[in-house]
């Protein structure tokens, strides 16, 4: 059975309020904790991360699914909502991925059909939401626009 290993080196200097590096392939990053939870803000964080990760999953997922069955999308676009819960402790609640498609008018009801459920499907067949499910509530919120 094929594996496939990815490999991250990280960098830290200070406490709780200092900044580091990530490099991970084609990913190169400064890090810190997130300014909405009293950090510095510096380059990205954990919670930009995974719902980056989780998006770009969907998204890739999505448009691999359009083209296997060549359903008639010409546009796709996504945005992804991630919702931290703060108590004694933080919690990544929820992620919520909104793609949005333009479709080509004369699409059959068929397609539209298939269309609809491909947003479904390709949240359920997503590596990182497989890898989330049950710790972090999903959704899709799917908006639709016919096209010339």
């Amino acid at each position: 059975m094929p594996r496939h290993h990815f490999h991250l080196k990280a960098t830290w200097k200070g406490g709780r309020n200092g900044t580091g590096t990530i490099a991970a392939g084609n990913l190169q990053q400064q890090i810190s904790i997130p300014k909405e939870m009293d950090g510095p803000g510096v380059g990205t964080n954990p919670d930009e991360m995974l719902i980056g990760a989780a998006a770009t999953c969907y998204l890739i997922t999505l448009a691999a699914i359009i083209e296997r069955k060549q359903l008639p999308v010409t546009k796709l676009s996504l945005e992804t909502e991630g919702i931290v819960k703060v108590e004694n402790k933080f919690t990544f609640e929820k992620i919520i991925h909104r793609p949005h498609l333009l479709v080509k008018k004369e699409a059959t009801e068929k397609e539209w059909e298939m269309i609809r459920h491909a947003t479904e499907m390709a949240e359920r067949s997503c590596m990182i939401s497989n890898a989330l499910r049950g710790n972090v509530e999903l959704a899709v919120e799917a908006e639709f626009e016919t096209c010339e």
